[in-house]
């Protein structure tokens, strides 16, 4: 799950998303942030996510649940602005 925040992101509503990701299990969920060029990585262990990050500009995201997938964060924030 990818989400990406708008100027307007409201922190209850990320919040209520977050617990909803957990209790349903989805096994990665990403939030990042344009404006601010940073993306947090929740990973699902033993029913609760553990939290990595922030990753910033100039650094890869990789994925446990995608094997061999990386983004480079320099290049989504050029696309995103």
């Amino acid at each position: 799950m990818v989400e990406i925040l708008s100027p307007g992101s409201n922190k209850k509503d990320l919040k209520q998303k977050y617990e909803v990701y957990e209790q349903s299990g989805v096994k990665e969920y990403w939030v990042i942030s344009p404006q601010n060029q940073w993306c947090i990585i929740y990973t699902l262990v033993d029913g609760k996510y553990n939290l990595s990050g922030p990753l910033v500009e100039g650094e890869f995201i990789t994925s446990t649940v995608l094997p061999g997938f990386s983004l480079n964060l320099t290049a989504l924030f050029d696309k995103l602005l």
